[in-house]
């Protein structure tokens, strides 16, 4: 009998999981069924009841990645640390939550060869998206981190303790910065408004390499000019990709190297 997982979150009809996870269940040989869980917010507790007891896992997403963690009965350390949740395995009626944007995100830069150790890197937004990017990029050590908000008086002060280095800026302070990575978690720049940027050229060429979450488009404005000032560029596909074999490394209990992620990734943008 094939193992049933899915997307929980609102409005799922534009969501590529489906598809990536199929891929994963051809490319491995794995046996599953993913689905789309459409869940208003006051049916979460009861979905979450559901889902545990015939689900192997699921991955979560807005709005209810922070609103589905007083439900769960463990929450792994980085979730907790982030304060979202976007993956769960049930195992024996225990509902456990986890966070593989972390991990994806991680992997997206290892793949691209992007040092942080000791680097100073700046991320623009600070929504959801950008907790895990936040943490994982503490726990590798950069030396400096700028969080780029367009009002630092309402900035969230969770992310100082997700990283106690971060400093908050606003953009126009932000020109008079340079670094080595520049991380954009906004969406300005996605399909169909594409033909913005959440910086301009300038700003751009002041940071070593650039990465954006979105993928659709595939090259961004911001990213375009990243590369015209001859930087590295990276879009958030990889990243997408990576976290959805990340969920089912802890669903099967199983590691998939970055080549399965890479295969994935090229049918997907075949599609895109």
């Amino acid at each position: 009998m094939e193992k049933l997982y899915g997307l929980l979150g609102g409005k799922l009809g534009h969501s590529l999981s489906p598809q990536i996870h199929q891929l994963f269940f051809a490319y491995t040989g794995r046996s599953g069924q993913y689905n789309l869980l459409e869940t208003e917010l006051e049916d979460l507790p009861q979905r979450l009841q559901e889902l545990c007891r015939a689900y192997a896992g699921c991955n979560v997403t807005i709005p209810h990645k922070l609103h589905v963690m007083p439900l769960l009965d463990k929450i792994a350390p980085e979730a907790a640390a982030i304060g979202a949740v976007n993956t769960i395995k049930f195992t024996d009626g225990v509902a456990l939550g986890y966070n593989t944007d972390y991990f994806g995100f991680g992997r997206m830069l290892a793949y691209n060869e992007i040092e942080l150790a000791g680097r100073t890197a700046a991320v623009l937004g600070t929504g959801g998206a950008a907790r895990a990017v936040v943490k994982y990029l503490a726990d590798q050590g950069v030396s400096m981190l700028y969080l780029v908000t367009r009002d630092v008086s309402k900035a969230d002060g969770h992310f100082l303790e997700i990283a106690p280095m971060a400093q908050f800026v606003n953009y126009e302070e932000l020109r008079a910065l340079q670094g080595d990575l520049l991380v954009n978690c906004t969406p300005v720049g996605m399909y169909p408004k594409i033909a913005a940027s959440p910086v301009d050229a300038e700003i751009s060429a002041a940071f070593g390499a650039s990465v954006d979450l979105i993928y659709n488009p595939a090259q961004t404005l911001f990213l375009q000019q990243a590369q015209a000032a001859g930087h590295k560029a990276v879009n958030g596909l990889f990243m997408l990709v990576a976290q959805a074999v990340a969920a089912q490394e802890i669903w099967q209990d199983e590691s998939y190297d970055s080549g399965l992620i890479v295969r994935i990734m090229r049918e997907l943008e075949q599609q895109l």
